[in-house]
């Protein structure tokens, strides 16, 4: 069966995907001969310039059963999303439109996309190498610390096993407690995650804060305490760096917390926050509807009071200064940003900063918390321009993270393949290739727990206590090899949750922040994400090698990363039974080192595969 229109078929529309200003496109559309459409044209809606053209394709003849229309031409010089469908009709008037539904005769259209970006530096180092996220205070810590004079009414648990407080204090969820993970603790494992293959370390919020996750800002010039010193971030950079680790740190600038410098709520520092005094110089960075207690914040929590990206001052604070934080970061050793919250963050907020970024370090990564697709993101009704060309380098990928497990829980391939195919359609080469891909983050339940096929409560009593059956686990561990086999072998970086290597369990939010069970990790799986973050880390197919899907049906998955000599190849079977499947050619198990020739092969229940 041919398709009228397909625009990932080299057939219909070359070249594939998003396209770089002023380059040329050629499409193709190919109905039935015996539907006698003698005319074809294509509608053309260009969304930021907010024009309307139609063109005529040239009839180029016959091909088997099919009529040919074809055109080219240059696309947009300026950055822009593309929306098109076409319009065949009939020497006596008739006709009909198409679009990504088919054949329609009314309705609005449902076009297809193609984004036009600005071609722009992306550094390579970041996509071809493996990301480990840490949320500090629960990695590792070297001593109990002392609180004494610290911001906020923190308190330190004493045995690192215990479970996080997840119980409201007064019908509200404090997040005062600590464990003690320090910047010390990071940099004493560097080898272990060198070991790993991780290639860059993100870490959640470093900067003074009163809570465990420090998204509540308090002083953006300063490490909290409990996690060390200035000095200290400075020397993690620098051990790390010696073991070709970069370090990226994660930017919350929507909002602030209010007991930060900035706002001080609750006096506790001596200068004059914007919550005291309307003189202060921070107070027009807030959004006060009845000063000092009405004011604008963070989903309506009062404890993050959003800040107003466009106000002069703070942009100078946050971006241009010439001693800005963005920049000062940078030149203490940070390799990067991960901006929180980043659909609300200004299209201007965010190319500023990627700028100053650049000005500062030309080989600085930006990347963005977005949950959807971000070539096409509407947020605060305004379509996001995250891609054009200045903005983000790349994403946190979850739509990758939504179809994978969709996949392993029971989906099908395709639907997998499909899922990823419209990111690769829609996002730039160099942002595809520069995705933050991911099983499990900070915000999401343990990768275990999900593949471990819970079905998990929102009752965080019931959270509190709940483990994994010995069945369950062994079956979440079969998938998750699953998962880490497709993750290291994708394009974009893989990111490791700290502990998702190591077999941690936890529903969410506290229960998916637990400590790193040192002396206790799950030393098999340990080993198979050793194993693949070595490939990762020699394999050039693998860092930067193009994709090529195999098959994608039912619970079998395959496909290729291919560079000019080399090619490895991943097959998957999510299934509860064997299943055979043929490559075709002659290879080798990059994990066992297994020969096989005749390409035929045989999978296991839940079991992949790498080879070359």
């Amino acid at each position: 069966m041919h398709d009228v229109f397909n625009p990932r078929s080299a057939h219909c529309k070359t070249p594939y995907g998003a396209l770089a200003c002023g380059e040329r496109v050629t499409l193709c559309c190919r109905p039935l001969a015996i539907d006698d459409f003698t005319h074809c044209s294509v509608i053309v809606q260009r969304e930021f310039a907010e024009t309307r053209t139609e063109s005529e394709l040239a009839f180029t003849g016959y091909w088997e059963d099919r009529a040919c229309f074809s055109t080219s031409f240059t696309v947009p010089d300026e950055p822009d999303l593309l929306w098109y469908h076409f319009h065949f009709w009939r020497d006596d008037g008739t006709g009909c439109l198409y679009d990504k539904t088919g054949y329609r005769s009314k309705g609005a259209p449902e076009s297809w996309q193609m984004t036009v970006y600005q071609e722009s530096h992306t550094p390579a180092w970041f996509g071809e190498g493996v990301t480990y996220q840490i949320f500090p205070d629960r990695y590792c810590r070297l001593s109990i610390p002392d609180t004494t004079g610290m911001l906020g009414d923190r308190w330190v648990h004493e045995n690192w096993s215990d479970l996080p407080a997840w119980r409201p204090e007064n019908g509200e969820i404090k997040n005062r407690d600590f464990f003690g993970g320090s910047l010390a603790g990071i940099q004493a494992h560097l080898d272990d995650l060198e070991a790993l293959g991780v290639s860059t370390i993100y870490l959640c919020p470093i900067f003074e804060a009163a809570s465990n996750h420090r998204y509540n800002t308090a002083n953006y010039e300063v490490i909290d305490p409990m996690l060390g010193t200035n000095e200290d971030f400075e020397a993690l950079c620098a051990a790390a760096k010696e073991h070709h680790i970069h370090i990226i740190l994660d930017g919350v600038f929507n909002h602030t917390g209010s007991q930060s410098i900035y706002f001080n709520a609750d006096g506790f520092y001596p200068t004059i926050g914007a919550a005291q005094s309307v003189e202060s110089p921070y107070y027009p960075w807030f959004s006060f509807q009845s000063w000092p207690n009405v004011y604008e914040s963070w989903w309506g929590i009062t404890t993050l009071p959003n800040v107003r990206e466009d106000n002069p001052s703070y942009v100078d604070y946050i971006i241009e200064n010439e001693n800005s934080i963005v920049r000062r970061w940078l030149q203490a050793g940070a390799s990067g940003w991960r901006l929180d919250v980043a659909d609300e963050l200004p299209d201007e907020f965010i190319l500023k900063l990627r700028k100053a970024m650049e000005e500062t370090d030309p080989e600085a990564i930006l990347i963005g918390e977005v949950w959807e697709d971000a070539s096409n993101k509407i947020s605060y009704s305004q379509r996001r321009r995250y891609f054009l060309g200045q903005e983000l380098h790349g994403v946190m990928n979850y739509p990758f993270r939504t179809a994978l497990l969709s996949y392993l829980l029971g989906g099908n391939a395709g639907e997998f393949r499909e899922a990823m195919e419209t990111i690769r359609e829609n996002y730039p080469p160099k942002a595809f290739y520069s995705a933050m891909n991911f099983l499990g983050t900070h915000d999401t339940p343990r990768i275990l727990t999900i593949l471990g096929g819970a079905s998990l409560s929102d009752d965080r009593e019931w959270q509190s206590g709940f483990h994994l059956s010995p069945e369950a686990r062994a079956l979440g561990l079969a998938r998750v090899r699953l998962a880490a086999a497709v993750l290291f072998t994708f394009p974009g970086s893989p990111m490791i949750y700290y502990g998702d290597e190591a077999g941690m369990e936890g529903c969410g939010d506290p229960f998916n922040r637990g400590t790193f069970p040192w002396g206790q990790e799950d030393r098999d799986l340990q080993g198979w994400f050793r194993k693949l973050g070595e490939l990762r880390k020699t394999r050039p197919s693998l860092q930067r090698g193009a994709i090529r899907w195999l098959h994608a049906d039912g619970p079998l998955l395959a496909f290729t990363r291919e560079t000019p000599g080399e090619t490895t190849i991943t097959v998957v079977n999510a299934g509860a039974e064997g299943r055979a499947f043929r490559i075709g050619v002659d290879v080798t198990d990059l994990i066992s080192g297994e020969r096989l020739t005749g390409g035929e092969l045989w999978l296991e229940p839940y079991q992949a595969r790498v080879f070359q």
